[in-house]
């Protein structure tokens, strides 16, 4: 239940009271601040409080926007201020503090728009959310008032409210192909009392069963395929726009929205790759590769992303030079679509899974997600070595979340600080990429079964502590969680390849799928301000260094069928820790709400 507590001289003809009820809000009236202070001590402290003018002339939808978003402790539009439980001490201390200044008396301006400027000079948050051309206002007198209305009347609330559902800014085929229908998709949703969480849910269940369908092998299900693959995308974009249009954000809702995505698109690879191999044609190899090259395209992401996320001095000619190309329309569009967004990359996917086979729908991923990874990353490293930014030590803590060291490399780690002291700035990630190298390599040139990897793992520990043992907040630091990623994934590939047994690359994928799905949960929390996962969860699951060195050992001392089964094993292992303490986490009350503003994946 929410309170929303009137102050003010009531208006004959207003529809403030009908307004606030159609929000949810049980009405409380105040005739003077005294009195609203004491109706506020009154409503439960676990409970949203809101104080409104009764003079308030404005759209509902800037009501909903400034009085209902639950990811905001505080928020506010003139004439309105609310607060969550979490807010409701600041709230308390703004209302006494004005109410023993203004003595009780009638109010004769707005005590809400009072108790703003209160919370802004005690320096706290308050949200105001952007209204563009609605209308939220507490007029003075009756032409103004009259104005006020005239300007409701003018813009179509509604209008406004399905245009602010979509994204800022989305992919190329999102935004033309998906978004200028799904938009009243949601609002269907909406007024059936659907929730984003049921749309998301929906939307993984299609495309699971658009994996099933492409893992017959048949023509008949690759065309059903790629159509339930498009589908589960329109519904993948509804569940957001849903909550946006209905402002039904909520620590479930990010952690599905997060996951789902990825687990989608990977448990697709597997269909396409089941299906193949029905057909005769074995392409497990290239479905890991993509689920690699995806997961450390996205590691690049977010390594940049939270390197630069609060650094001072953030100027660059790389980064002007984008913001020009960004000024002139049609080059917005073609850099955005060459990135290859999940609207185009599902689209590709999909329509190539209709009309060829799934060895060239693997081929053309592969090659265009490289390229848009080549060029992503060439980008950033110029931004990078032309920005003049101190970066702080919040980066780089993220940084090293984002690294996954385990016990043996941060035990390195400690004993090697102070020789890591006399490196040059731009060592890291040269360190962790040698060392990453040397072990892929190795694991290619070899025979299966050999000692080398063992050794070339062995080192890969060491240069792995030496990488991250110091902070990590050189120009180019940001590259050593996705070199270590892919010394992982690529080292888990190339042995599975390698034992050439039937079975070694489908439980090399569940591996990887296990340990990428723990190093996007960790990427999520970072995001959401919780930190990183717990310690004993990556002491647990070994880190990336000693999961590495793991499956070495397990190649030099095991047969290849063994081999298979050991790798089978531990991804069962992985995946039952990092899920059990992922749900755990992301369903607990004091799990974040994500933001769902970035840029697409």
């Amino acid at each position: 239940m929410s309170t929303a507590i009137l102050t003010g001289q009531p208006v004959p003809g207003s529809s403030i009271e009908a307004d606030l009820r159609s929000l949810g809000f049980d009405l409380r009236i105040a005739a003077d601040a005294a009195e609203a202070e004491t109706l506020l001590a009154e409503v439960p402290g676990d409970e949203r409080v809101a104080l409104v003018d009764a003079r308030f002339v404005g759209h509902v939808h800037a009501l909903r926007l400034g009085l209902t978003d639950p990811r905001f402790p505080l928020a506010g539009i003139p004439g309105a201020v609310t607060a969550q439980p979490a807010g409701r001490q600041a709230l308390t201390r703004a209302m006494a503090r004005e109410n023993s200044a203004g003595g009780g008396t009638t109010l004769v301006d707005s005590l809400a728009d009072r108790i703003l400027t209160a919370l802004d000079a005690d320096g706290t948050g308050v949200h105001r959310p952007e209204l563009g051309s609605l209308v939220a206002a507490v007029p003075a007198d009756p032409q103004a008032r009259n104005g006020a209305r005239q300007a409701v009347a003018d813009v179509d609330d509604e209008a406004v409210r399905l245009k602010s559902a979509v994204k800022a800014r989305d992919g190329f085929f999102t935004t033309y192909c998906i978004s200028p229908y799904s938009r009243y998709i949601a609002r269907w949703c909406a007024r059936r009392g659907l929730t984003p969480n049921q749309v998301t849910t929906a939307s993984l269940l299609t495309a699971l069963i658009a994996a099933v369908c492409a893992a017959t092998g048949t023509r008949g299900g690759f065309v059903a395929a790629g159509v339930l693959l498009i589908a589960s995308f329109v519904l993948d974009c509804t569940d957001g726009q849903l909550a946006r249009y209905s402002l039904q954000y909520s620590t479930l809702g990010a952690w599905l929205d997060a996951t789902f995505d990825r687990a989608k698109e990977y448990a697709y690879y597997a269909g396409l790759a089941l299906g193949a191999a029905r057909g005769g044609d074995d392409v497990w190899a290239l479905a890991l590769g993509a689920m690699v090259l995806q997961t450390c395209r996205h590691v690049v992401d977010f390594s940049f992303n939270e390197a630069n996320h609060d650094a001072t001095a953030n100027t660059s000619p790389t980064a002007a030079l984008s913001d020009k190309l960004d000024s002139v329309g049609w080059t917005v569009w073609v850099r955005r679509m060459i990135v290859l967004p999940i609207g185009e990359r599902w689209a590709m996917i999909a329509v190539l899974t209709a009309v060829t086979t799934p060895r060239i729908t693997f081929y053309a991923l592969l090659i265009g997600c490289a390229f848009a990874a080549t060029y992503t990353t060439a980008g950033r490293v110029l931004r990078s070595l032309t920005r003049k930014a101190r970066r702080t030590d919040r980066a780089a803590g993220a940084l090293a979340d984002l690294a996954d060291s385990g016990p043996l490399a941060q035990g390195l780690a400690g004993a090697l600080r102070k020789p890591a002291r006399r490196l040059p700035g731009f060592t890291a990630p040269v360190i962790a990429l040698l060392g990453g190298l040397a072990v892929v390599l190795t694991a290619a040139l070899t025979d299966f079964g050999g000692p080398w990897p063992v050794v070339a793992a062995l080192g890969y520990v060491l240069t792995s502590g030496l990488a991250v043992a110091r902070p990590l907040k050189g120009a180019l630091d940001w590259l050593v969680p996705p070199f270590l990623r892919a010394a992982e994934y690529g080292t888990v590939l190339i042995l599975a390849a390698k034992a050439d047994v039937n079975g070694a690359l489908p439980a090399a994928f569940g591996l990887v799928a296990a340990v990428a799905y723990h190093h996007y949960d960790t990427v999520y929390r970072i995001r959401g301000d919780a930190g990183a996962p717990p310690a004993w969860l990556v002491r647990s699951i070994g880190g990336h260094e000693g999961r590495t060195l793991l499956v070495t050992v397990l190649a030099a001392l095991l047969t290849a069928s063994q081999f298979k089964v050991a790798l089978t094993a531990l991804a069962v292992a992985v995946a039952l820790v990092v899920l059990v303490e992922s749900i755990r986490f992301w369903v607990s009350a004091g799990a974040p709400a994500v933001h769902d503003e970035g840029e697409p994946a």
